[in-house]
Formats: structure tokens, C-alpha cells, sequence
């Protein structure tokens, strides 16, 4: 009696471990609106920031890190040292790290940026907040 043996072979396909290791994006909910985590990687973070109309995000620095903003849709009154500039539709801006900064959503349509973080750190937890309108602030 002959035995017969078959060989399967399952084909796998690995991915890279930076696509691996990706998430589904998830909404976080703030008092002035959200933001979601579209991408991270080493030393850069990419986020959609939704400001609701009149409301603001607090002055505020970061040690460890630099923000590029974008802004998709609405107008955005942005803090950055001693400036503040008006910025509308396909308009950025840059934040250097260890500069004072706030972001402000004036107009009555929803402020939408894309925010692009570079930096050794990404973390929440690297935000110094000098004044806030939600009594965020470290007393």
C-alpha cells in the first residue's frame, strides 16, 4: 500500500512592522472638539484637529516637539510667540518647539487642520499649558 502525502503550503504575506503594528485611527473628544491620529511613526505624529466654531485650544508649549498646521476648511486664528496671524483654506504654519502657542477656531463653520508633529517625544503629556478655557491648567 502506497501512502500518500500531500504538502500544503499556506502563503503568507508578512507586513513591514511599521504597517504591522498600525491601528484603526480613533477619535478623542475634547471640550473644543476632537482630533484623530491618522499616522505615527518614529518622530513624527499626523493628526485631523476639528475646532468647533468660537472655541479655542489652550496657550500652550511644548518641550519636545514642533507642529506644522495645515488648515483644510474654516479659519484659524493661530498664537505663535508674540504673533498672531489669520490662516484660511490651503494656508499653514509652523510651531517651533519650546515656543508659547494657541489655536483658535473665529469663524461658524468647523476649523479643520491637518497637523503634522515632529520630535523625540510625541506624547499627550508633553503639553504645558499656561491658560486654558476648559480649567485644564496646572495649579
Amino acid at each position: 500500500m502506497v501512502q500518500h502525502q500531500e504538502n500544503t503550503k499556506t502563503n503568507t504575506l508578512s507586513l513591514p512592522t511599521a504597517i504591522a503594528n498600525r491601528s484603526i485611527a480613533a477619535t478623542e473628544l475634547r471640550p473644543w472638539g476632537a482630533f484623530t491620529v491618522l499616522e505615527e511613526g518614529r518622530g513624527y505624529k499626523i493628526k485631523r484637529i476639528e475646532v468647533k466654531p468660537g472655541h479655542r485650544l489652550s496657550l500652550q508649549m511644548h518641550h519636545h516637539r514642533s507642529e506644522h498646521w495645515i488648515v483644510v476648511s474654516g479659519t484659524a486664528r493661530v498664537v505663535c510667540g508674540d504673533q498672531e496671524i489669520l490662516l484660511g483654506n490651503n494656508q499653514s504654519t509652523y510651531v517651533p518647539q519650546c515656543t508659547a502657542h494657541r489655536l483658535e477656531n473665529p469663524g461658524v463653520i468647523p476649523l479643520v487642520l491637518i497637523e503634522v508633529q515632529n520630535g523625540e517625544y510625541l506624547g499627550e503629556d508633553d503639553i504645558i499649558r499656561y491658560q486654558d478655557d476648559y480649567a485644564r491648567t496646572a495649579n
